[in-house]
């Protein structure tokens, strides 16, 4: 049987950052909702977005005192994926590190994800 894998995770950094957002929120949120979407040179790219509430089929992650919802057509796409914040001189950022992705564009803002496998889905789901 295989381990059970979690749909995302996050480093020290990004959990640091979500608290950060959520604490100089005005709303109340319940955390952030991460997703993708169709679109860029090489075929989809990351979503995030305020939540405050959690919708019918999110998956809910909790990490590190922080909550993340992935959107439901989201999952297959983002199983094992870690999320880390990184600040560089030009940028400050989330950087998604997804076993999923199959290769980016030039510019980092578009990626090619394939879904995880039915052995990957069903170890998570157990």
């Amino acid at each position: 049987m295989l381990p059970k894998l979690k749909v995302m995770s996050l480093t020290d950094a990004a959990a640091s950052r979500v608290k950060d957002i959520m604490a100089n929120s005005e709303a109340p949120l319940v955390g952030v909702r991460v997703g993708v979407r169709n679109g860029g040179c090489a075929g989809m790219s990351y979503t995030m977005e305020y939540a405050d509430s959690v919708k019918p089929g999110d998956e809910v992650i909790e990490d590190k005192g922080v909550t993340v919802l992935v959107d439901p057509k989201a999952v297959l796409f983002l199983l094992g994926t870690v999320m880390d914040f990184r600040s560089t001189k030009l940028a400050s950022q989330f950087v998604f590190e997804n076993p999923n992705q199959t290769s980016a564009c030039g510019c980092g803002e578009s990626v090619a994800l394939t879904p995880a496998s039915p052995e990957q889905a069903a170890a998570a789901a157990h």
